[in-house]
């Protein structure tokens, strides 16, 4: 059994590769940063995390969002929906959650196959 483990931290690590499946630790933008923005930035250490990983987006499996008011939900997804690829979407769940620090209005975790 092999587990690789990416961007180790005191707490957690970024992502976790096993059994050719790389699980992502909740993604936060910067505090304070409009909704939009957060999510972009989210999406965008997603990316990078995917690319260690060795896979990316196109193989995501399950995206789990949280929002810190569900009024953020049009504005997150239309963020969301220019960063998926179109055939390649993967299962999600969005709900409506108090996040580790005021300012925070989006976190995201994906899980994708490598």
């Amino acid at each position: 059994m092999s587990i690789n483990r990416i961007d180790v931290g005191p707490r957690m690590s970024g992502a976790v590769v096993h059994n050719n499946t790389v699980y992502l630790s909740g993604q936060v933008g910067n505090a304070g940063d409009s909704v939009a923005d957060q999510t972009k930035t989210i999406l965008g250490k997603i990316d990078a995390l995917l690319e260690k990983a060795g896979t990316s987006k196109k193989n995501a499996i399950k995206g789990e969002i949280w929002l810190s008011d569900m009024a953020y939900f049009e504005e997150m997804n239309g963020v969301w929906d220019a960063w998926v690829v179109e055939g390649n979407t993967p299962a999600r769940c969005c709900g409506e959650s108090k996040l580790a620090a005021p300012g925070f209005y989006v976190e995201i975790m994906i899980t994708a196959s490598v």
